[in-house]
C-alpha cells in the first residue's frame, strides 16, 4: 500500500514487526533473537542459514513465519539422491510431442532448504543463480522468479557423516548464518508445557507481498552518515589477513576474510534494524547487533587458531 511519507512507512514497519513478532511467538518460544534476525533479513530481501542441533525448531520456526507472511511456501527437503531438476524443474514433452517446461518447487516467494548440506554440490548450485539474481536458466531459456523471494536453509552442525559443506560461494550469498542455541531453563518449561497439550494455534496472515516489497525499498531509503559506512567497511577489511587494515587477529588467526557482500549487508541490516527499533537513521551500535550473523560464515580460520581453540565469534567480538 503506498505511505503518505517514508516516516509513515517507517512507523508501518515498526507496527508490523511487532504483530508478526506476537504471531511467531504464538508458536516459536523462547527464540526472539532469531526471529528477529530473520525478519531483518526478510526487510533487506536477504537469504538466511540457520544452523542449529536437533529438535530447536529451525523448520517449524520458518514455517510459522511463511505462514504469518502473505506469501506462496515450499519446502525442499535435501537429500544425498536430490537432483537440480527436483528444485528447479525440467522440460518434458506434452501429448502433442512438444517440450513443456515444468516448474519446480524453487518458484514460490519462501523457499525452505530443509538440511541443506545433505545434498552433494551439484544440487546445491542449482540455488545459486536463483539466490543472486532471481531466475533460473533451464535449456537455455531463463524464467524468471516471482518477488519477494527467499531462501531460508538449515543446516545440523553435529551430524556430519554423508553431509556435503556448503563452499564459500554460496555461505557469501547467505545475508545471515544464525546460530540457535538451546533455550533457557523458562523458555523449555513453556515449550513443553505448550507443545504436550492438545491446544493449536493459528497464525494469522499480517503482511503481504506487496508491503513487504514497500519494506524492502523503505529500508534501502534510509539515510546514513559517512561514520557508520566507514566502520562497517572498515571492520569488514580488518577480517582480511596480510593487507594494509587487516587486524593482529586477522593476521595471526585467519586464513580468509569477508568480501563486499559483507560491507553492504551490515549497512542494509543496520538500517532495517533501526527502524524496527523506531530510528530513522542507523548508528554504530546497529551495526554491531547484526554483524555477527554477517561475518561468521564469511572468514576463514586457519591450522592455528583451530589448534589453539579460538573461534570465530572470539575474533569478530575482538575486532568490533
Amino acid at each position: 500500500m503506498p505511505y503518505t511519507s517514508d516516516v509513515a512507512a517507517a512507523e508501518a514497519l515498526t507496527r508490523s514487526y511487532e504483530k508478526l513478532k506476537n504471531e511467531i511467538g504464538k508458536v516459536v518460544i523462547g527464540q526472539d533473537e532469531t526471529v528477529r534476525l530473520l525478519l531483518t533479513a526478510i526487510f533487506c530481501q536477504g537469504h538466511c542459514l540457520l544452523v542449529g542441533v536437533p529438535g530447536l525448531a529451525k523448520t517449524l520456526l520458518i514455517q510459522t513465519i511463511a505462514g504469518a507472511l502473505d506469501l506462496d511456501f515450499n519446502r525442499i527437503q535435501f537429500t544425498p539422491d536430490l537432483m537440480p531438476s527436483d528444485i528447479l524443474g525440467s522440460e518434458t514433452l506434452d501429448q502433442e510431442r512438444n517440450f513443456k517446461f515444468i516448474k519446480g518447487p524453487i518458484f514460490a516467494n519462501i523457499i525452505l532448504a530443509d538440511e541443506i548440506n545433505r545434498t552433494p554440490p551439484k544440487t546445491q548450485a542449482a540455488l545459486l543463480e536463483a539466490m543472486q539474481e532471481y531466475s533460473v536458466t533451464i535449456a537455455g531459456q531463463k524464467y524468471s522468479l516471482g518477488r519477494p523471494f527467499f531462501v531460508l536453509a538449515t543446516q545440523n552442525p553435529i551430524e556430519q557423516e554423508g553431509t556435503y559443506p556448503l563452499p564459500e560461494a554460496q555461505l557469501d550469498r547467505f545475508m545471515f548464518n544464525i546460530y540457535l542455541d538451546y533455550p533457557s531453563y523458562a523458555s523449555e518449561l513453556d515449550i513443553v508445557k505448550s507443545t504436550t497439550s492438545d491446544q493449536r494455534y493459528e497464525v494469522q496472515r499480517v503482511v503481504t507481498g506487496e508491503e513487504i516489497r514497500e519494506f524492502q525499498h523503505l529500508v534501502r531509503r534510509v539515510p546514513v552518515v559517512d561514520n557508520v559506512i566507514e566502520y562497517a567497511v572498515k571492520l569488514v577489511h580488518k577480517t582480511r589477513p596480510n593487507t594494509d587494515m587487516a587486524s593482529a587477529d586477522a593476521n595471526q588467526y585467519l586464513e580468509w576474510g569477508a568480501g563486499p557482500r559483507a560491507s553492504q549487508a551490515l549497512i542494509l541490516a543496520a538500517k532495517c534494524n533501526a527502524l524496527l527499533v523506531g530510528k530513522y537513521s542507523p548508528d554504530i551500535e546497529d551495526v554491531k547487533a547484526v554483524a555477527m550473523p554477517i561475518l561468521r560464515h564469511r572468514v576463514v580460520r586457519n591450522f592455528k587458531a583451530e589448534a589453539e581453540g579460538i573461534s570465530v565469534e572470539q575474533l569478530i567480538k575482538r575486532m568490533m
